[in-house]
Parts: C-alpha cells; structure tokens; sequence
C-alpha cells in the first residue's frame, strides 16, 4: 500500500512558542521551517509514501516545500490542527477518492524513511492505526486506510484519545526518528543526537548550545 500524507505547518513565526527558552526568537521560524524541509525529505523518499501534502498558509514555507515536490493546500480558514488536517484530507480524497491517508507531524528532523516506511507497513494491517511519540503521550502518525475516515485527535493527550477512537496503535521496534517530534529544547537535544537531516543541522549552527549532527536522512 502506498500512502499519501497529509503534514498540517503553522505560520513560521508563530511555531514550536515552547522552544523560546532553548533557539532565539529570530532563529525559531527558520528552525520550523528547517525541521519541516527535512521531515517532507524524508517521507517522499519512502518508498510507502506516493505524495505529501502540506496545509498551511506560510508563504515562505509554501515555496520552499513546494519545491520539494510537496502539494500545498492552503490552510484557510486556519482553525487548528485538527480542522487543517480534516481540510487536507479532504482536499487529497477530492481529488483522488479513497486513497490510503497519514498524518504526520512537521517536526520530525531525524526522519528516517526506512523507519516511516516499516511504520506505515504495519498501519497497513488496520483500517485506522497511529504512532505514539517518543514521550508516550502524544501522537507522531496517524493513518486511514483506503475509503476510512482519518478523524484525528491531535492536541494534549492524544494517544489516548486516538485509541479512545478506535484506532489501533501500532507496536513497530526501532523507529525512533518516527516518534521523535520537537517541541523543547530537550526534544531538539534528542533528535540531534539521533541525527538530524541537513537543513536542521545547517540552521542549528545558530542555537546556543547545540550540537548539529547530520545523518537522520
């Protein structure tokens, strides 16, 4: 099965407020935008992955990721996560009716395809399934298969709500970078040490204190 992916990104300048303490104000946008270009990368190089589509209405983010390969759909009017994932989703159903969906998270630096690939083999087995993120609280991915509703839940908690929903989570060994989003300056010290892709590398050259290291792609 290949899947389309559905990436929701806020405006640059209003992203990741959580990393103020860790990456300077005038580095953060650059930084999401950075973790966003790797994230899209990766998942277009999953061989699982037939194409990305990213809601937001960034336009500095709309270019860039563009140019990547990614479809754009405008996040308007933005009415948060949930409501931009539902709004991408159906745009992507439109135009091509009951394709395989997963929601990914933008803030996935050390991305590894082959991680995203095995994740996405055994969503495959469910009609909808989901991956817990690195701290077990949260959510990472989320899929519907082909014709199912992707209904997500995404916010505070939202692995239990998932489940809660139905979906079933997924137990897959070994993918850490799939798991790995960044909202901290702790989170940001873990996915470099798991390796980062190289836009993330290149634009924490300018936080205080970190350690770029490629290699997440």
């Amino acid at each position: 099965m290949r899947w389309t992916l559905v990436i929701p990104l806020k405006p640059l300048a209003r992203a990741k407020s959580r990393l103020a303490g860790a990456v300077p104000d005038g580095v953060r946008p650059g930084l999401v935008l950075a973790f966003a270009l790797d994230t899209v990368s990766a998942a277009l190089s999953s061989p699982a992955v037939r194409d990305v589509a990213v809601v937001t209405h960034d336009a500095r983010a709309g270019r860039e990721l563009s140019a990547l390969g990614a479809l754009i759909v405008p996040d308007e009017p933005p009415d948060g996560l949930n409501a931009a994932l539902a709004h991408g989703a159906a745009a992507v159903r439109a135009a091509r009716p009951g394709c395989a969906l997963a929601a990914l998270n933008a803030d996935l630096p050390a991305l590894r395809p082959p991680e995203l690939t095995r994740v996405l083999d055994a969503a495959a087995e469910f009609p909808r399934a989901f991956l817990p993120d690195a701290a077990g609280i949260g959510t990472t991915l989320l899929a519907a298969g082909p014709c199912r509703e992707l209904s997500p839940a995404f916010g505070p908690r939202s692995r239990a709500r998932h489940r809660a929903s139905g979906a079933v989570e997924v137990r897959v060994a070994g993918v850490d970078s799939v798991r790995r989003d960044v909202d901290t300056g702790e989170d940001l010290r873990a996915a470099l040490a798991l390796g980062v892709g190289p836009r993330t590398a290149a634009a924490c050259r300018a936080v205080p204190g970190a350690a770029p290291a490629a290699g997440g792609q």
